[in-house]
């Protein structure tokens, strides 16, 4: 097995300074030759052999990166997938260099002692600068370049720019050369204005950036050399990019700095390329300049209480033209997307203030609108508030005047956004749906007070905001009458076929599954009110795959609660015969929806549910005892087995105990009294027996009754009395819906007729002997099944 500590990827540098990966390998340090040596890991060769020369500048980056340079032109890299790696052959490159391993650069270019350093910054004027002449631009250019790799050189020639004013006569220089089309000149500068910013000094940047001069910077940054045309950055800035001012702004230092900031953004971003790794250090001085003018900009308007007035009474205000909202909208957009970069305690102050001024009621007009723009970008808002404070939306929405119409609520106006989206790939829906699942999620309702939040807000959402959310979902998945003739093929319910509205409900479903998991009383009132789960299981018929896989992983949530209430309305409304056809429709094909319904099966016999597996084997074991491929549906009918005869001995032993019972009062001739209590305690048991029984029968009597029938093409029709609904039918006169488990090609799923019902029951005096009925069912426990898919 190979070491992974030595694991390296050897990169090089191109000619366009992009890193190419040359191979993966192991590396090792000859102690003899004192040289790196990579070896490929994939066939033996030889990727890299370098020897270690203790003039070379190695450096150590991100713990797990070593760069050098071993010609002009020609640099290297070492990416270790381990840290300790890395850690050691570093130990071992600065031990033949004479180095401390704590060093993070083994060479300076300018080898000098802390003394000398010193002096150098105190004399740093005494740096003489070549003129600044288009004959002596390539002479700086050069300058520059050579003193970035050495802390040392790069301060003292900062201060050599800003004590001569030598920028502003280079910017000066760029136009004259720029009119005269001097190209080489330019292509100098591009060089010379790229190695300033590389400096990463934050008053270099304070002169480059001053208003009369960060034009005259994007223009030397368009001749960049290895271009044939220059860029056209300043005609961008200065035509396509307008400023534009939703409410004027009066104060001169805000508007100036926001002008700033928009265009410094631009050269990092657009302009300057991606820095390689020698570099990625070099502009981090140039992230904070940005940083701070962003959190100066957005504390300068968050003070400015009439400015923000302003806005918002504009964003809400009838009369306010379409263009001028969707300014609005996108200014507060931005305005959030700033705040971003605040601390946290500006960032609540912040927030506090929009929630202040009236910003969620501003939502819910702008979230109301026909432009997708404004939409887009008022979700954003939406968004940001969401994540910043849900507790300050739940209360928002709880507090809001309970309308006649509950189209109007905030939420509502978010569900409704998220089921209309025009976006083929539901990327809104998507992002409103991860919100929505935010405001409801409990975890989140953690202070003191979220007791009462929880239970206030969830009966809110349930009572104003739930048939809002399933609305599509019960829309598509409406029952038709059909009538069905004998071997006619099965009718399913409506179901869609439209890519887009199944991914909808697929959106819709998932947040359903969150609530079951999370939510007990309400959702589970509210799929039982609805029959919610009857109507997502016909999406079991979907032709889409995805769709058919959520409606059962709604079902597999509901039964891991274990929960026997859920039970129970799953066996009366006989809700596993879409499960099973969608098993028996998918044939021998072993994909996702195989596995899946085997794996809702085997979770129902690993915990033993009884019920459900009684449930299963009485209606479904004739059409699933033929899949051998997996032990699953065997071990059920075991599991059924052992529970009847655990039932069968059980019964045997109250008839045992109750005649010895009775036999000993008349050979003991005990007084009357004990008789009388003895003899009332068996009929009243034998009351409760008899009464049991005679519900047995009615079940038995009402199976016959709802055995299927074979049609002539040999299927079968399913006659299930599974609702109220069937009954009412039934006994009205009125054609029941059809069921969609009838089938002309195969049988589906038919009730067992040969098997009688017996009732899973549990009698106080089995608890005797549990530890021998234990035992016997170790005997008659199946064999271990192989792993599913066997």
């Amino acid at each position: 097995m190979s070491d992974t500590r030595r694991r390296v990827k050897l990169y090089t540098l191109n000619e366009d300074r992009q890193w190419e990966d040359r191979g993966t390998g192991h590396v090792c340090c000859s102690d003899e030759e004192t040289s790196l040596t990579v070896t490929a890991e994939s066939d033996g060769s030889l990727l890299l052999e370098s020897k270690i020369i203790t003039s070379t500048a190695y450096q150590k980056q991100q713990d797990t990166l070593i760069v050098w340079s071993e010609a002009e032109n020609y640099d290297l890299a070492l990416s270790f997938q381990e840290k300790a790696g890395c850690d050691e052959i570093w130990e071992k490159i600065c031990q033949v260099q004479g180095k401390d391993p704590s060093v993070e650069i083994t060479q300076d270019p300018m080898d000098e002692s802390e003394e000398e350093r010193l002096e150098d910054l105190e004399s740093a004027h005494v740096l003489d600068l070549p003129a600044c002449e288009p004959e002596h631009l390539e002479e700086i250019a050069e300058l520059v370049t050579s003193v970035l790799s050495s802390p040392v050189r790069r301060e003292k020639l900062a201060l050599a720019l800003l004590s001569s004013g030598f920028i502003r006569k280079l910017l000066l220089l760029f136009r004259s050369c720029e009119d005269s089309h001097h190209r080489q000149a330019l292509h100098h500068l591009y060089e010379i204005v790229r190695g300033v910013l590389f400096l990463n000094k934050a008053s270099l940047f304070e002169v480059l950036f001053s208003d009369d001069c960060i034009m005259d910077v994007v223009g030397c940054l368009e001749y960049e050399p290895a271009l044939a045309q220059p860029r056209r950055h300043r005609e961008f800035l200065t035509h396509t990019a307008r400023f534009r001012e939703v409410i004027p702004i009066t104060d001169s230092e805000l508007r100036q700095k926001i002008h700033q900031t928009y265009r410094v953004q631009y050269i990092q971003d657009i302009i300057l390329p991606t820095p390689s790794v020698f570099e990625e250090n070099f502009l981090s001085t140039l992230s904070s300049f940005i940083f701070f003018n962003k959190v100066e900009i957005v504390s300068m308007l968050q003070e400015d209480e009439k400015f923000l007035t302003e806005v918002f009474a504009q964003l809400t205000d009838e009369a306010t033209e379409d263009d001028k909202r969707r300014e609005l909208v996108n200014f507060f957009k931005e305005f959030c997307a700033f705040s971003q970069t605040l601390q946290p305690q500006n960032r609540d102050a912040f927030f506090k203030t929009l929630a202040n001024l009236g910003i969620l009621p501003a939502l819910e007009i702008v979230l109301g609108m026909d432009d997708v723009q404004v939409k887009a970008a008022a979700t954003d808002i939406f968004s940001y508030l969401v994540e910043f404070s849900p507790s300050m939306v739940r209360e928002f929405v709880m507090q809001e005047p309970q309308q006649a119409d509950d189209d109007v609520l905030l939420i509502n106006v978010v569900i409704k956004q998220m089921i209309c989206d025009s976006d083929p790939e539901l990327g809104g829906a998507v992002q409103l749906m991860g919100l929505l699942r935010t405001l409801i999620d409990p975890e989140n309702m953690l202070a003191p007070a979220s007791k009462a939040e929880k239970s206030e807000f969830l009966s809110f959402f349930y009572k104003y905001c739930m048939h809002v959310l399933t609305a599509p979902l019960l829309a598509n998945t409406s029952e038709e009458d059909h009538d069905l003739t004998e071997g006619s093929a099965r009718v399913n319910p409506v179901c869609p076929d439209n890519f887009q509205t199944a991914q909808l409900l697929a959106l819709i479903l998932e947040l359903l599954t969150f609530c079951v998991e999370h939510h007990t009383y309400h959702i589970k009132n509210y799929i039982m009110t609805k029959d919610l789960l009857r109507r997502v299981l016909t999406l079991m018929n979907s032709k889409h795959t995805f769709l058919a896989l959520c409606a059962l992983r709604f079902l597999r949530r509901i039964i891991g609660l274990k929960d026997e209430y859920y039970n129970r309305y799953i066996m009366k409304g006989n809700l596993f015969e879409p499960v099973v056809n969608a098993l028996l429709d998918n044939g021998t094909r072993y994909n996702l929806l195989n596995s899946a319904v085997v794996e809702l099966f085997e979770f129902i016999r690993v915990e033993d549910i009884r019920s459900l597996i009684a449930h299963i084997v009485d209606h479904f074991y004739p059409a699933l005892e033929s899949i051998e491929y997996v032990q699953t549906f065997k071990g059920l009918k075991g599991r059924y087995e052992q529970e009847k005869e655990r039932q069968s001995r059980g019964l045997s032993r109250y008839r045992r105990d109750a005649r010895s019972e009775e036999d000993e009062d008349m050979w003991l001739n005990e007084e009357e009294e004990e008789e009388d209590v003895s003899d009332t305690g068996f009929d009243k048991s034998k009351s409760d027996y008899g009464k049991f029984m005679e519900s047995e029968k009615a079940k038995e009597s009402q199976d016959k009754e709802n055995q299927p029938k074979r049609s002539t093409t040999g299927g079968f029709k399913f006659t299930f009395a599974h609702s109220a609904a069937a009954n009412a039918n039934a006994s009205n006169g009125s054609k029941p819906p059809p069921s969609s488990s009838s089938s002309g090609s195969r049988p589906a799923a038919p009730p067992a007729a040969h098997t009688p019902r017996t009732g899973l029951v549990d009698y106080p005096d089995d608890e005797d002997d549990e530890e021998e009925e234990e035992e016997e069912e170790e005997e008659l426990a199946p064999r271990k099944r192989p792993r599913l898919g066997s």
